[in-house]
């Protein structure tokens, strides 16, 4: 599947979900086809192409009780996710077999000295700014809420005093790799920049195993700070790596999404994605 086919998924799958928080989770594959403007086999088979899964099933991850029955079903206690070994289990995580994390020096310079490149990408949810260093991928966001620009200026305000270079093919074997379009041995590493807590907090978020989630006050617990939890949501939501440091399968202990950086229904249809694929193979 080409990027520009998945992101193009993406856009239905988004006025999908669009239409079932507006008329509820009944809506049928007819009233569902009628409001995408397309035939119910067309629809059924790029949707089913996108999820891996039916509409029907896909509409049951969307709705607003999919977060608390994955709080009951797939919670992970990150203590014992380490001990046995699932944080490598998942598919997205056998891609990253290396990161490394700017030294609380450097990092205090806000990216002076460094070189980060950058280009945006089709991924399977929407269009894909990522950035990265010689060492790997320090940033990666989505436009489809908040629009190009805005995501711009988000992560190169992380980064105040770094050069910005546009090269997009020096980072497209790694984002490829992120994305599933491309395996083998060629692996996406990631270059973790932020301050020592942020690091600790991203580096319990790459232990959940994909199609599994976690809570704040869990993460909180991990990182040896149990009363921190305000102060661990708001690392999770500071960090500039989505989808490859999983973020959103950080929760509330509610069962409730809790924010996301890149726009709720992101979040959603991310956690969504992970489940209808897990299920499906």
């Amino acid at each position: 599947m080409t990027d520009e086919t998945t992101s193009y998924h993406y856009a239905v799958i988004k006025r999908a979900i669009d239409t079932i928080d507006a008329g509820g989770s009944e809506l049928s594959l007819d009233d569902l086809a009628a409001r995408m403007n397309m035939s119910p086999a067309h629809f059924q088979r790029l949707f089913s192409k996108w999820a891996g899964v039916s509409p029907k099933r896909y509409q049951q991850y969307l709705t607003l009780g999919h977060a608390k029955a994955l709080l009951e079903a797939n919670f992970t206690t990150l203590g014992t996710a380490n001990a046995v070994g699932l944080s490598g289990s998942g598919r997205l995580h056998d891609l990253f077999l290396r990161w490394e994390a700017m030294s609380p020096g450097a990092f205090a310079q806000k990216g002076a000295g460094l070189t980060i490149f950058w280009g945006w990408f089709e991924s399977p949810f929407g269009p894909a700014l990522v950035m990265g260093t010689d060492k790997g991928i320090c940033g990666l966001g989505f436009s489809a809420e908040m629009g190009e620009e805005e995501a711009m200026e988000d992560l190169v305000s992380r980064w105040p005093n770094a050069e910005f270079v546009e090269d997009p093919m020096m980072l497209r074997p790694w984002v490829e790799t992120a994305f599933g379009a491309q395996s083998g041995t060629e692996k996406a590493p990631l270059y973790l920049i932020g301050a020592p807590f942020q690091i600790k907090v991203w580096e319990a978020l790459l232990t959940i195993p994909s199609g599994q989630i976690t809570t704040y006050s869990e993460i909180a617990d991990h990182v040896g700070h149990p009363k921190a939890v305000r102060a661990v949501g708001t690392a999770v939501g500071r960090n500039p790596i989505s989808w490859l440091v999983p973020c959103h399968r950080a929760l509330r202990k509610s069962g409730g999404l809790g924010g996301y950086h890149w726009g709720l229904p992101v979040k959603r249809a991310l956690l969504a994605y992970e489940s209808a694929r897990a299920e499906a193979g």
